[in-house]
């Protein structure tokens, strides 16, 4: 009997109702009733030419013949079971991603973003590192560690994709601007500057204020006391209320400019650039996993928009 003949219902009710003894207990068992099982096992015997159980007034008994079938067909109904439910593990394994990323652009800019990604790819469990040591991206099995990288490039041994470059230009709270309006660069003396100290590990000088007041055209103004902060996010909550102006970035502080806590003094004027980028960094060789290919295209065109819409 060829594969494709095989009559696989009538081999299931035929296992369940030797391994019970009983065509009503095998009924049960399998949601139908005991005539269903019934003809079920007299279309096999009539198939195989054999009989498969003996009939008595109060039951049936299985033949020898039908004892040996039925270990020989149940274990292979176990076999096809197990491989079925192997592929839907695999198909539905999480995917592993970790994501290592500068704490001020995982807070500020990506988290808000990822909720939308995690809602379609639910499956792809992404833990994030907000490290500023980040590891060297590698593929692992369905999984990957990558790397976001704000810096300046180019990126040696790996292969990176940009995401943005970078800028900066001052931000403060609205509040600031009804006490003491801002009109001119020089205006700005006369508030608390609040400064982030990057500590940049490729020996390249970050701009402050000093450089923006060069670029206004303040070379030679003696600036006010700085408030100095390690993470953006210190001098960002400064800011927000009313404390200072602080120099920030487009990514940083893209999402409170356009709910309004934060307001551009000087417009798209007075902007400098920064020598740093946002780079995504994968391994350069190898291939990424579907799931991993999906959260790396979902990300480069979240840059993709930001640039198009973002503030700069």
């Amino acid at each position: 009997m060829t594969l494709e003949r095989l009559p696989l219902n009538a081999l299931r009710a035929f296992v369940e109702a030797a391994r019970e003894g009983s065509f009503k207990t095998a009924a049960a068992r399998l949601n139908v009733t005991p005539g269903a099982i019934s003809r079920q096992v007299k279309q096999l015997e009539a198939r195989l030419g054999i009989a498969l159980f003996e009939r008595h007034p109060h039951g049936v008994s299985v033949t020898q013949a039908g004892r040996q079938l039925a270990h020989d067909v149940d274990a292979g109904l176990e076999r096809i079971a197990a491989g079925v439910q192997a592929v839907h593990e695999r198909a539905h394994a999480a995917t592993t991603l970790t994501l290592s990323a500068p704490p001020s652009f995982t807070q500020f800019w990506l988290l808000p973003r990822l909720a939308a990604f995690e809602a379609l790819e639910s499956h792809v469990e992404i833990s994030l590192d907000a490290d500023q040591d980040l590891s060297a991206p590698i593929w692992h099995g369905d999984g990957a560690r990558l790397a976001l990288r704000y810096g300046r490039g180019p990126w040696a041994g790996v292969d990176s994709h940009r995401l943005f470059d970078d800028k900066l230009f001052p931000v403060c709270a609205p509040a600031l601007l009804e006490r003491s309006p801002v009109a001119t660069p020089a205006d700005l003396l006369a508030h608390p500057l609040l400064d982030v100290v990057w500590e940049s590990r490729q020996n390249v000088a970050f701009p402050g204020w000093r450089d923006w007041f060069d670029a206004a055209g303040l070379p030679d103004r003696t600036l006010p006391i700085q408030q100095r902060f390690s993470l953006y996010g210190l001098a960002l909550d400064q800011a927000i209320a009313g404390r200072g102006v602080m120099l920030a970035n487009p990514a940083v502080v893209a999402d409170r400019h356009a709910s309004g806590v934060l307001v551009r003094p000087f417009g798209d004027r007075h902007v400098i650039d920064s020598p740093f980028t946002y780079d995504l960094i994968l391994p350069s060789t190898g291939h990424a996993p579907p799931a991993i290919r999906g959260f790396i295209d979902w990300l480069l065109g979240e840059a993709a928009r930001f640039r198009d819409g973002g503030i700069g």
